[in-house]
């Protein structure tokens, strides 16, 4: 049975953290604290992965479930969306590195 927003604003923190599942593999995570998590559970290349989508209530209901969506058309392509992130994350950092500033600090310090 779908995820209704009541139904996430009525759960409450146990000892221990679970999720209360949606469907097509997107579920929320509760903590012990209190915080709420959605995350969507898949597959790709025989292993299985889980993406974070971002925390209840900054990102709601119908938000996590377009993220799953678009998420799964890219998995149904054959690209890893955790990978694809961190590919992302990873690419502002290599531009910086790979600026003339840079690449001549780098010069002077070996010569």
């Amino acid at each position: 049975m779908p995820l209704t927003d009541p139904k996430i604003r009525n759960a409450k923190p146990k000892e221990k953290a679970y999720r209360i599942y949606d469907e097509k593999g997107l579920y929320l995570e509760v903590s012990p604290r209190g915080g709420k998590w959605w995350r969507l559970k898949y597959r790709i290349a025989g292993k299985e992965k889980r993406l974070s989508l971002g925390t209840y209530p900054d990102t709601t209901l119908k938000q996590a479930r377009d993220e799953r969506d678009k998420a799964r058309i890219k998995i149904r392509e054959g690209i890893d969306p955790s990978s694809e992130r961190r590919a992302t994350k990873a690419n502002p950092i290599l531009k910086h590195q790979n600026t003339f500033e840079a690449i001549g600090r780098e010069w002077l310090e070996r010569n």
